[in-house]
């Protein structure tokens, strides 16, 4: 497979992963179930997509302290659902995925934003996940 094809895999992925958390972040209703649901939909979910979402489950506390530490005057908690979903997403691959550069992280989330959320979320995510990559860069988990 080439490296574009295999990034727009990934890149559909993330966005699977990101509107998998939010829902289960609004409703409550278990990520097994969302996944059932995706599935009978004609939706398989992506095995990248699936291993997102359960390191984000797996640390979402971790994640959301470093979002806030990062956040100035905010909390994860205080985030939109869909922003904060996508910064959990993005911090999670930032930590914990050595094989993609903090910087395609970064981008896909902001990306992620424009596409889905209000004007200004761009920003927030893209200075939230600037300082994180920094703080964190060459620091192995």
């Amino acid at each position: 497979m080439s490296v574009a094809g295999r990034e727009g895999g990934r890149r559909a992925a993330r966005r699977q992963a990101v509107i998998l958390l939010y829902q289960h972040d609004v409703t409550g209703i278990p990520l097994e179930e969302l996944e059932r649901n995706a599935a009978r939909d004609g939706t398989p979910i992506d095995p990248f997509a699936r291993a997102l979402t359960e390191g984000v489950v797996s640390d979402t506390a971790g994640l959301d302290e470093l979002i806030t530490g990062a956040a100035e005057g905010w909390t994860a908690e205080r985030l939109a659902p869909l922003e904060r979903n996508i910064l959990r997403v993005a911090v999670h691959e930032i930590l914990d995925w050595e094989d993609i550069p903090s910087a395609v992280s970064i981008n896909e989330a902001v990306d992620l934003a424009k596409r889905y959320c209000q004007s200004e979320a761009a920003g927030l995510v893209n200075g939230i996940l600037g300082r994180i990559a920094a703080d964190h860069a060459g620091v192995p988990r």
